[in-house]
């Protein structure tokens, strides 16, 4: 960790702080009142907390802030889950016994389309002493600390790889502290890095030439397949369309995403995509010229790697429609993604609307 930087941006949060208090002040009372409010959730009530409850639960999380439609994006992944095995998976995330890498772990391979940056939240909420919240803006500013081996996608956030997280983080809150003579635990690290580490980063980043690469050899989490997945049903849900994974849009043709929007009462219009990330392309083609027999189907897109991708429209040639067959690389599915999330953040930060659980 570049020690000398840490040093200059902990000065100007002190500087920062000393020139409006009262928002120091107030980011203080937030964090004390969003860990009351987690922390009243133990394990029995977590595991007996009704719909109702959980909307409210899951809607308040930052990470649910640049979501327009709350409630869609709830709905969505109790559908994908089913309510009590989200429940259950979240007490004991929270609250088993087994180690944290092996409670991370088991909550992501069980619980689809909820992600580190959302577990980790609610594990810092409740352990503020211990846990960090691992998003992005995390990323963000530990890359501009020049920490080195961090995750370069979500399937490489293993819980192995947030315990290290973690206790990187730990090391700079106690910088904090020692430096400023401010209890300083890991949510109010987390403000830090908003505030000053990742205005930092951005500068850097326009002033670099190119993107310093991280390591692709990290443990995998989830899949990368499983990633563009998620990423692609949020794409969709952010620019305004029904947006959900594994769809069947025709007989013998489950998809790997949709995006569906209606046309007042006369129908609706459907995009379909299918993730290649290894092996055989034959049933990637197969399942998208079955997806072409609905109607509603306006065009079907796969979704690779450069190299795959050339595979793929050599080998569609006379099997599915030229005219509907569209192609996106992995890299711009995850770079439209990154930038789509930073904007919503960005607005939503300005709290043009006022702030509501759904």
């Amino acid at each position: 960790m570049n020690q000398d930087r840490l040093r200059k941006a902990i000065a100007k949060y002190s500087e920062d702080t000393a020139v409006n208090p009262m928002a120091f002040e107030d980011a203080q009372r937030e964090r004390s009142e969003r860990k009351e409010y987690y922390r009243s959730f133990d394990k029995k009530k977590l595991a007996q907390i009704s719909e109702e409850e959980f909307a409210e639960f899951y809607g308040k999380l930052w990470a649910m802030r640049m979501w327009g439609n709350k409630q869609y994006r709830i709905d969505e992944i109790i559908r994908k889950n089913g309510f009590e095995k989200i429940t259950s998976s979240l007490a004991e995330l929270l609250y088993g016994p087994a180690s944290l890498a092996r409670r991370w772990d088991t909550f992501l391979d069980k619980v689809k389309g909820v992600g580190p940056a959302t577990i980790s939240e609610l594990l810092s909420y409740i352990d503020s002493d211990t846990y960090a919240i691992l998003n992005r803006t995390t990323i963000s500013s530990l890359e501009y600390l020049e920490v080195k081996s961090l995750p370069k996608h979500n399937y490489q956030n293993t819980g192995e790889k947030y315990e290290e997280i973690c206790g990187i983080v730990v090391k700079i809150a106690k910088t904090i502290t020692e430096q400023t003579g401010q209890k300083t635990d890991l949510l109010a690290a987390d403000y830090f890095f908003w505030d000053i580490l990742l205005p930092l980063s951005k500068s850097e980043a326009l002033a670099a030439i190119g993107e310093r690469e991280i390591s692709d050899t990290l443990p995998i989490a989830k899949s990368k397949h499983d990633e563009l997945i998620e990423k692609i049903v949020e794409i969709g849900a952010l620019l305004g369309f029904e947006s959900r994974s594994e769809i069947k849009v025709a007989k013998g043709a489950k998809v790997d995403a949709v995006w569906e929007a209606k046309i007042g009462n006369m129908g609706k219009v459907i995009y379909v995509f299918e993730v290649q990330s290894r092996g055989s392309i034959d049933s990637l083609i197969l399942n998208l010229k079955k997806a072409q027999s609905n109607a509603a189907v306006q065009a079907v897109v796969a979704v690779s790697d450069e190299q795959q991708i050339e595979n793929i429209r050599e080998e569609s040639i006379g099997v599915i429609e030229e005219r509907s067959l569209r192609t996106w690389s992995d890299k711009e599915v995850s770079f439209v993604y990154d930038s789509l999330i930073s904007a919503h953040e960005s607005i939503n930060r300005l709290q043009l609307v006022p702030e509501s659980f759904l």
